[in-house]
């Protein structure tokens, strides 16, 4: 992957985070086709669902000229799309000033804060469960 990003120029680059997942996401100029771990997107992130998600940006923009190199790692499927949305959103709003606005606006540059709650000594396995007791 490293080569094929490599011999094209990078317009923009950006790091995308949730929970433990990390995507680092270079934008080529292109015809809007995203690659994921050298796979394309529709085949790492299968369904409508996810696809709306990812199109976000670029259908906020009405951007379709530039396509993206996505290396994500850590984490899980919903994890990994988020941050690689971030990441995307991101690398847009480095472009151009104006760009930054409409996805601040549609809130794509915010990063979900929530994280997994650490397991607690005592409490029967989970964070916040606590251990039944005896009936008699």
């Amino acid at each position: 992957m490293a080569d094929t990003i490599t011999k094209t120029k990078v317009l923009a680059s950006a790091i995308g985070r949730r929970k433990s997942a990390i995507a680092s996401v270079y934008l080529i100029a292109g015809k809007g086709d995203i690659t994921v771990n050298d796979r394309p997107v529709s085949a790492y992130f299968p369904g409508k669902q996810a696809q709306v998600e990812y199109e976000a940006p670029f259908k906020l923009l009405e951007l379709h000229k530039y396509s993206a190199t996505v290396k994500v790692h850590g984490g899980g499927n919903s994890g990994q799309l988020d941050a690689m949305i971030l990441g995307l959103a991101r690398a847009l709003s480095s472009l151009k000033a104006d760009y930054q606005v409409s996805m601040h606006k549609a809130e794509l540059l915010t990063r979900d804060p929530r994280e997994r709650q650490r397991r607690k000594v005592g409490m029967g396995g989970k964070s916040r469960r606590k251990k039944q007791s005896p009936k008699r």
